[in-house]
């Protein structure tokens, strides 16, 4: 129940919202009864006119807070979510007062315990103090009921998932670290207890101890299985979108017998290997390896053999197992030229490509397993081949050649099924690209889904039977063009008029 707020004012009386006290409970009415100041609830008063007393009070928490509850220390849930809960509930530790204070949108929750610790706890806004990581995971250790409102602390379940995280994005060194500091404080805050269970919480989790475990991810990570649950989340979403996408039907020319190699072509064009296509050609087809680029040409020579083998890219996986397997035997075929990137090896380090911080060493495995999970409920094989291109490319298992291997895995899923594959020409690649980033970053699948089947359907229009008849129609098409090029001459890839 709510009590009245004794007369507190804010640091900044000037500010949104303002607090009566004696000195300026005069000055308040005034301002009242000219309509330059309104009510929102017992002695809090804002010059805000527009905006609901929910918005207001919410964006005002913090300075409300430290007004009504001086050095108080932000705990509990609310120190490891860092907002109010869902409900609206913030929870305090002070020295004096432990009765609710219900405002609209918004109640503070105050209890009694130990005050800040100097040097561990952070001052924060409006003079209030934040609870440091490693105070407030032992906080979130001790027992809570859940009565008319969300309960103190977190659930274990929720608090491995914490955990996971910070380990995910932070590391064992970050996590070691807090674990010291937890054993440093807790006699100073009567949670032994707590801090031996964080211990080997943690422990558990990175693999050093058996302490039961609540959240399938923080199992899963005790086992070596750990997996990115972001990752998921987006994959979920892409996967619900193509089931519910209508794709053409596209089946295989009958004689296609170019297509594997400017497959190979332009997959190495899109990373960086570039020749110009009769170099490519002579690679390939009279083995001729420039002697100052010999990796380069065994990129395009080792790709070619896979895309190339009909018996290869008709093998298909039916469990993760088999996935993982084909995608590690794959990748060591198209890096076989170079043994410096560890060909058939999964990561050891994190690689990023710009913004693009991909899924840690650690969790490649498990995301992988479970993202086969996704794939295996996808009945269209264009459906299959983007999301399974799209699996490779956002956990980049390799450090190197990740790009290739995604599009042979698609490629795979199509050949599998007799339908016709997708090419990335040069003139094309940005926008293969651009539609990779906006899934990862924004969560849009229309862009991917719209640039890979306009990709398939173009190179249904191609007469990959002979190659010169292939080069004339791809030229035709600005498939060769430079992206830069490209862009500055207003070419775009267009399909071909049969």
């Amino acid at each position: 129940m709510s009590k009245p707020l004794k007369g507190i004012s804010l640091p900044d009386q000037q500010g949104e919202v303002v607090i009566s006290m004696e000195s300026n409970r005069v000055a308040i009415h005034r301002a009242v009864r000219a309509g330059k100041l309104r009510k929102l609830a017992p002695r809090i008063y804002t010059s805000n006119l527009q905006d609901t007393p929910e918005k207001i009070i919410l964006a005002n928490c913090w300075q409300i807070a430290g007004a009504v509850f001086p050095s108080a220390l932000i705990a509990d849930r609310t120190a490891l979510e860092q907002r109010p809960a869902s409900d609206g509930s913030i929870f305090l530790i002070t020295e004096s007062r432990s009765t609710d204070l219900e405002l609209p949108g918004i109640t503070f929750r105050p209890r009694k315990g130990y005050p800040p610790l100097e040097g561990y706890d952070m001052p924060f806004m409006a003079g209030l103090w934040m609870s440091s990581q490693a105070r407030a995971l032992m906080d979130n250790l001790r027992p809570s009921r859940q009565r008319t409102h969300v309960r103190r602390t977190l659930t274990q379940e929720e608090l491995e998932a914490f955990i996971e995280k910070m380990l995910r994005n932070s590391g064992e060194t970050v996590l070691n670290r807090l674990r010291d500091q937890a054993r440093t404080m807790a006699p100073q805050l009567s949670m032994e207890a707590e801090a031996s269970k964080l211990s080997a919480i943690i422990g558990t989790m990175m693999g050093t101890q058996n302490e039961p475990l609540f959240s399938d991810l923080g199992v899963s990570l005790s086992k070596g299985l750990g997996y990115d649950p972001e990752r998921l989340v987006l994959f979920e979403h892409l996967r619900a979108s193509l089931a519910a996408h209508p794709f053409a039907e596209r089946i295989a020319r009958q004689k296609s017998t170019y297509l594997p190699f400017f497959e190979s072509y332009f997959s190495n064009f899109i990373e960086g290997t570039e020749f110009e296509v009769k170099e490519a050609y002579a690679i390939v087809f009279e083995g001729v390896i420039p002697q100052e680029r010999p990796a380069d040409a065994h990129d395009i020579l080792d790709a070619f053999r896979i895309v190339s083998d009909p018996v290869e890219m008709n093998r298909r996986a039916s469990n993760p197992k088999e996935f993982i397997e084909l995608l590690r035997h794959r990748h060591s075929v198209i890096l076989a030229g170079r043994p410096d990137k560890n060909p058939g090896q999964f990561k050891t380090q994190f690689n990023r490509a710009g913004e693009s911080l991909f899924v840690q060493p650690n969790l490649v495995l498990g995301t992988l397993e479970r993202g086969f999970e996704l794939l295996s409920t996808l009945q269209h094989p264009m459906a299959r081949a983007i999301y399974a291109m799209f699996l490779v490319a956002e956990v980049h298992p390799f450090s190197d050649g990740n790009g290739r291997i995604a599009r042979i895995m698609m490629n795979a899923e199509l050949h599998h099924e007799g339908h016709e594959r997708v090419m990335i020409p040069n003139v094309f690649r940005t926008e293969y690209l651009q539609s990779l980033r906006s899934l990862t970053h924004n969560h849009r699948t229309d862009g991917l889904i719209s640039v890979l089947d306009f990709a398939q359907h173009f190179v249904s229009k191609i007469d990959f039977s002979d190659y010169p008849t292939a080069v004339k129609q791809l030229n035709e098409c600005h498939a060769f063009a430079n992206p830069a090029d490209a862009m500055g001459s207003g070419d775009k890839l267009t399909l071909r008029k049969e």
